[in-house]
């Protein structure tokens, strides 16, 4: 008596199907995570910025170049994830802007914190699809 041993072939091309199946789902899905992390990071990245922004605010700071020369605000002008600049904050008002790079779908794109007259800040964005990409603060 002969026993069979292995797989069909009709076995094994479903078991391709349904990889090719998982696969076309999780790949958009992951480059949508991936997306999103990179905008998160570049809102990260410039989040410290707001307190020596304040501080060069409350500390009398006249000249434009304490606050568009970012690093004197402690960030670094271009990094992995955003090229970083600021606006003049000397009468109060002003933003810390990331343009953002990497992955396709954001690249180019705008994270905003901007500082109204009265000390709040607001975060705004250029990312394309704001639902599902932007941080949850930063829809506007």
């Amino acid at each position: 008596m002969n026993s069979q041993k292995g797989f069909t072939l009709i076995e094994l091309m479903i078991v391709v199907a349904i990889i090719g199946i998982l696969a076309a789902v999780a790949i958009p899905q992951y480059q949508n995570y991936v997306a999103k992390s990179q905008v998160t990071a570049g809102l990260a990245e410039i989040t410290p910025g707001k307190v020596a922004y304040e501080q060069k605010i409350n500390e009398g700071g006249a000249v434009a170049t304490d606050f568009t020369t970012v690093t004197n605000l402690g960030l670094q002008a271009s990094t992995e994830r955003c090229d970083i600049s600021a606006t003049d904050g000397s009468a109060g008002t002003g933003n810390i802007t990331c343009t953002l790079k990497g992955n396709p779908r954001i690249a180019g794109a705008t994270v905003v914190l901007t500082r109204a007259a009265t000390g709040v800040w607001t975060c705004t964005t250029t990312v394309t699809d704001k639902g599902t990409l932007a941080p949850a603060n930063c829809k506007g």
